[in-house]
């Protein structure tokens, strides 16, 4: 692949170290070096010596997948191996940090397995913080959330910018902009978006509204209703735009152009955005409202700015 390759898409399908940058990691202890070399090659690691990842970002895993990993482990052991870190030796006793694949260990203890091969790499805890947070956002069956957190911890923890963080995860940088307005939701509603209640569909076009008491019963509403995202797009313009809904159920007007109205429709879900097109015989103007400096960002996104 060329260096001309677009550098968001060069990022998908490489390993996690050709995703971060290089950087000095600190003198490691000769205690802990003695107890594991960091080889690159897997070692079996008895699971007892190896403790969760403080840092992982992912707080929810489906019990009846863990249970189908387990069986797929007991038949044919752990295929992958998981990346660890040696810790500083308790009274002489050797043991480990996660830094990827939790689910691997979680599903081998479920499956009573002794040991899992792992593979022992000597980093930083600022290091482990970003490989873990780069695996997770990479995987595909995160909620919206989870992603929503992470790269909100890449931000403040690393100081990254959304492109840097869509160079490091190899996704479009509006992608990124949209999970972190995720994040301007009400606690109530980021739970049921968590969960799976609301899609991101439902919950980007919950974000146009501009008040945490507007979405939360709008959300409710939505909830009640099953209401599908298209239904919730008209529930909420007519929310935005009570006046005109009830001209139209008054006054019956002159039909709005069908292109113009999905023209409409298209650019608000794109951007989870009050958007009107004011058209007249090909004429006219496109009119965006945005509430807070990131909708203006994710404008400045949608139309190529820096």
């Amino acid at each position: 692949m060329s260096t001309a390759t677009d550098p968001k898409r060069r990022a998908l399908g490489k390993g996690l170290e050709s995703l971060l940058p290089s950087r000095p990691t600190s003198a490691v202890a000769p205690a802990i070096a003695a107890a594991a070399e960091s080889t690159g090659k897997p070692l079996e690691i008895p699971l007892e010596q190896i403790e969760r990842n403080p840092y992982q970002t992912r707080t929810r895993f489906d019990e009846e997948k863990l249970t189908e990993l387990a069986h797929s482990i007991s038949a044919s052991g752990v295929v992958q191996p998981i990346v660890v870190r040696p810790l500083i030796p308790a009274k002489g006793e050797v043991k480990y940090q996660l830094i990827t694949g939790e689910r691997r260990w979680l599903a081998s203890k479920k499956s009573g397995k002794a040991t899992i091969p792992a593979i022992v790499r000597q980093v930083s805890d600022e290091q482990t913080l970003e490989m873990t947070i780069v695996e997770n956002l990479q995987r595909a069956d995160l909620n919206p959330m989870e992603q929503a957190r992470a790269y909100q911890r890449l931000s403040q923890d690393f100081k990254l910018t959304q492109e840097q963080m869509a160079q490091r995860t190899g996704k479009e940088r509006a992608s990124v902009s949209n999970f972190l307005r995720l994040l301007r939701l009400p606690e109530s509603v980021q739970q049921k978006v968590e969960s799976g209640d609301l899609t991101f569909g439902h919950a980007r076009t919950l974000l146009a509204l501009d008040s945490a008491e507007s979405i939360t019963s709008a959300a409710q509403k939505v909830l009640a209703l099953n209401l599908s995202v298209r239904q919730t797009e008209n529930y909420v313009q007519g929310l935005i735009n009570p006046e005109a809904k009830q001209s139209k159920e008054v006054k019956p007007t002159q039909p709005e152009d069908p292109n113009v109205r999905e023209a409409q429709d298209r650019i608000r879900r794109h951007l989870g955005l009050k958007v009107k097109i004011e058209d007249k015989k090909g004429k006219g103007r496109v009119i965006i409202e945005y509430s807070g400096l990131e909708d203006f960002d994710a404008i400045l996104t949608a139309l190529g700015g820096d």
